[in-house]
């Protein structure tokens, strides 16, 4: 692609960005659409999130990401907030309109989209989430949006997951989230379950970590699904196939959740095809590439 004065530009702030690959993503989308458009990192360090939104606006680029650690900290200096994004307290997606920024979430769409290309399923399900920090809040939402039975919500500290729990309870005006005390597992149902991990366990350096290593607890998982997606193979993924479970990572969730901010950006929709080469791409960073 030929860099002009007509080229829009999109982008990713937070801190750090360096290690980010959003580029990909957004890039090889315009390159198969023929947009002239370019996606970059911008970092932005403490204090000056206000300035970068407003500078971001000022310069009238058409969309950006936004990443740890201002999730949350954005939405005071937005225009307007989607509702889902409001519901979650996060936004992940700005979108220019008149006079500055719209917030979206599409980070959750991008977990169900990522899901459902596997043939996993939320509806009637239920589900043991493990952790209730920001990602696991947000997931517990989506289940809960998406019409699971039951997720059971297991953290070290119960009152955080009670917290959660209340929070999402009272949102979708159902008793559908349960708080487990992380150390309580063995009083799951013991039949199989999807779990979903959402903890930081198991991301550099702990990569020999797991949240949970009683393999007594995997044998209850037919499908576990990590957030995390490097390293490729989790501790988590690890012990979910040894005994018996299907499992995957969180790396098609990166993928969709870029896929909807450009369909939202350029109004476009990325067919199933595309997002495959992009997923390709992605793939060959950790696993090489596809057969």
């Amino acid at each position: 692609m030929e860099i002009n004065g007509k080229t829009r530009t999109c982008g990713l702030i937070g801190n750090p960005v360096e290690h980010t690959l959003s580029p990909i993503i957004h890039n090889t989308l315009a390159e198969l659409f023929g947009h002239n458009l370019v996606y970059v990192p911008f970092p932005v360090k403490e204090g000056g999130l206000a300035e970068a939104v407003a500078g971001a606006s000022a310069l009238q680029l058409l969309g950006l990401n936004v990443t740890v650690p201002y999730k949350s900290d954005v939405i005071p200096f937005l225009r307007k907030v989607d509702s889902l994004a409001a519901s979650i307290g996060a936004v992940n997606t700005l979108v220019s309109i008149p006079g500055g920024y719209k917030g979206y979430n599409t980070d959750m769409e991008g977990l169900y989209r990522a899901m459902m290309t596997e043939g996993i399923r939320l509806a009637d399900e239920e589900i043991i989430l493990l952790g209730a920090g920001g990602a696991s809040r947000a997931v517990a939402y989506l289940c809960a949006v998406k019409g699971a039975k039951r997720v059971y919500l297991l953290n070290r500290t119960v009152d955080r997951a009670k917290q959660v729990a209340k929070e999402v309870n009272a949102s979708v005006e159902r008793e559908v989230i349960v708080p487990v005390a992380l150390s309580d597992y063995d009083s799951l149902p013991e039949r199989k379950l999807l779990a979903i991990q959402g903890t930081s366990v198991g991301l550099s350096p702990h990569e020999d970590q797991a949240v949970i290593e009683d393999e007594a607890f995997y044998r209850r998982v037919h499908t576990g699904f990590d957030l995390i997606y490097s390293p490729w193979e989790t501790r988590f993924m690890k012990l979910v196939k040894k005994n018996g479970g299907q499992a995957y990572n969180g790396l098609k969730m990166l993928l969709y959740q870029g896929v909807i901010a450009y369909e939202l950006w350029n109004g476009v929709k990325v067919s199933d095809q595309e997002a495959q080469i992009v997923y390709d791409k992605l793939k060959a960073r950790f696993a090489g590439p596809s057969d």
